[in-house]
């Protein structure tokens, strides 16, 4: 089937090859939402599920990611006309006095293949500025990262500063980092923790799903 293709290649990162298939798929009268979630997308989690077996790796991610954004091109257009939602909202950030993003761009590469919407903050990130983005962009969730010991507490102090906004109190917070474990996760009180990008988009998930 068609879609079998589209994900092959994504996974295989071939961007001109996506391009055709999309185009293809959409010319067959196949659904936007069922290309965009069966085959693009799709290509992505499954690529995802192999960096977590250690069968692929960052390179592999980047071209994957690179050939589903090449076919997503071809289908946005559409997307806006039927009002498709995305699979939500995400902001991202490393915290204050840390400028380490190469984990981040991972994590927010990985979320944007899952059909996320990412609000990326950048490097050293203050409360204050994470508390402002929920507050201008209402997101579901809230990612933290940090790869410095010194730079830790920070995630707690932004967890509590966003739980002091009202709307901040339903968004789902998660940590993550080279540095950070799952019983700190649990001590700062956040949602959820994840050792890698793509064990976050599916933890992301089910706390959406809770949620």
């Amino acid at each position: 089937m068609i879609f079998d293709e589209i994900r092959k290649e994504v996974i295989q990162g071939d961007n001109r090859k996506v391009q055709e298939l999309v185009t293809k798929a959409l010319s067959e009268g196949h659904g936007v939402q069922d290309i965009l979630q069966k085959a693009l997308i799709g290509g992505m989690l499954e690529i995802g599920e192999m960096f977590i077996r250690q069968e692929a790796y960052l390179p592999e991610m980047l071209f994957a990611s690179r050939a589903m954004q090449d076919g997503l091109k071809i289908l946005e257009p559409l997307l806006v006309t039927e009002n498709i939602p995305s699979g939500g909202k995400i902001i991202l950030g490393t915290v204050k006095d840390d400028v380490h993003d190469i984990g981040k761009n991972l994590v927010g590469m990985m979320f944007r293949g899952a059909g996320f919407e990412v609000i990326d903050l950048g490097v050293d990130v203050s409360p204050g500025k994470f508390v402002a983005a929920v507050q201008e962009h209402n997101p579901d969730l809230v990612g933290m990262s940090s790869l410095l010991g010194t730079t830790m507490r920070y995630m707690k102090d932004t967890l509590e500063a966003i739980r002091a906004e009202p709307q901040g109190r339903s968004i789902k917070i998660m940590v993550g980092g080279a540095i950070v474990t799952p019983d700190f996760a649990a001590k700062i009180g956040a949602d959820g923790y994840a050792p890698d990008a793509a064990s976050a988009v599916i933890k992301a998930k089910e706390l959406l799903q809770e949620k």
